[in-house]
């Protein structure tokens, strides 16, 4: 039923009943999901951000976790319709990144105070038409970043072969990310062209199964309806995922959506805020590479307890929503984001408190090949 035929005061009833099934742990329903993408009065909306927040605060306390991000390679064979980095757009920036300048680059992010270096590329065909011999120089980047910083290390660099996966604890990653982007299946297909929904989902269901932790992503703009957005939260829990985003879609230019509307930046905020009532011990990014430093309080009011798309200036790096978003003035640095923590009530946590909720979450969900916990 359609809130428009609600009162303000059944509205707020409503509100209470999910909020505190949310709280004592009672799995909400579906149409508790979508009632809740649905909200659209302002006071009723706060309250949902204030239990999203109440729910952090019990299971994170004040902290974040504050992510370095470094994406070392532009290159890509695909041809998504929404990514500045498709494969024939002549208007992205594209690079490869060397090994020293990717040491260098961590060595910096790692200096800065982060807890997680997350190393991404598109699927570079240098790397994955090369065979076993690509994949092998992916493999001793992460090995070379983990000896440098000893840091946790996510690794996205799309639909990896199994073989790599079993290959990536060894080398130092803990993380393995490979968003959906949405779980409608003919949607996909207009998305990510040529791109096979099962064996993208799979990859992240036996990385898994090989003891890695996992994040799936979310993209809201892109004609996505409320059920699929439903849709996408319970298959984000049948994945058992450790960590869940969403980010909205911005226009890029040189691509088919180019000229395809931009969201309401609230979308974003109600599903973040719903993922903290769905997946509460869950880690929620709030991604610098969407509104910047300008709206991270927001998605920090929302419910996130995690701060993405860290990037040092001065390196030559990119972003993938906003590709040059407050990156070269300092915004994108732990430094720079300081104050808004500090407006947010928030702090970074501690390394120990990192390796600590990291420890809790694999010995939660046994792997099946042995992994190294810190």
């Amino acid at each position: 039923m359609s809130q428009n035929v609600f009162s303000l005061d059944d509205t707020r009833h409503k509100l209470r009943r999910i909020l505190e099934k949310a709280k004592q742990r009672v799995p909400l329903s579906r149409s508790d999901v979508k009632w809740i993408l649905d909200l659209s009065e302002p006071d009723t909306i706060e309250d949902l951000f204030k239990a999203a927040r109440k729910l952090r605060e019990k299971y994170f306390d004040n902290r974040v976790f504050l992510y370095g991000f470094l994406y070392f390679s532009t290159y890509c064979g695909n041809s998504c319709e929404f990514c500045l980095y498709r494969k024939n757009n002549s208007a992205a920036v594209r690079y490869r990144k060397s090994l020293v300048q990717i040491i260098e680059s961590s060595r910096c992010l790692s200096e800065s105070g982060i807890h997680l270096i997350d190393l991404t590329m598109g699927e570079d065909p240098e790397i994955f038409q090369a065979g076993e011999q690509g994949f092998d120089r992916l493999l001793q980047t992460i090995r070379s970043v983990k000896q440098n910083t000893n840091l946790p290390l996510m690794l996205s660099a799309g639909v990896l072969p199994e073989a790599v996966l079993r290959e990536l604890p060894e080398a130092g990653a803990i993380w393995y990310a490979c968003y959906q982007e949405t779980h409608n299946r003919a949607l996909y297909q207009k998305l990510r062209t040529r791109q096979d929904y099962d064996i993208r989902i799979n990859s992240k269901r036996r990385a898994k199964e090989l003891g890695l932790l996992i994040e799936e992503g979310l993209l809201v703009g892109v004609g996505e309806s409320i059920n699929d957005i439903t849709d996408s939260i319970f298959v984000m829990d049948e994945l058992k995922a450790d960590q869940v985003r969403v980010m909205s879609f911005v226009p890029q230019k040189g691509t088919p959506m180019e000229h395809f509307p931009p969201p309401n930046s609230l979308k974003e905020l109600l599903v973040i805020a719903l993922m903290r009532l769905v997946f509460p011990e869950c880690l929620i990014p709030a991604s610098l590479d969407v509104g910047g430093h300008a709206q991270l309080h927001r998605k920090l009011a929302a419910g996130a307890n995690v701060v993405t798309s860290l990037i040092p200036p001065s390196q030559g790096l990119a972003g993938v929503a906003q590709c040059d978003l407050d990156i070269e003035d300092g915004k994108r640095t732990t430094a720079g984001i300081q104050s808004v923590l500090k407006k947010s009530g928030l702090e970074p946590a501690s390394s120990q408190e990192y390796h600590s909720w990291l420890n809790q979450r694999l010995e939660s969900s046994p792997p099946v090949s042995d992994q190294t916990l810190f």
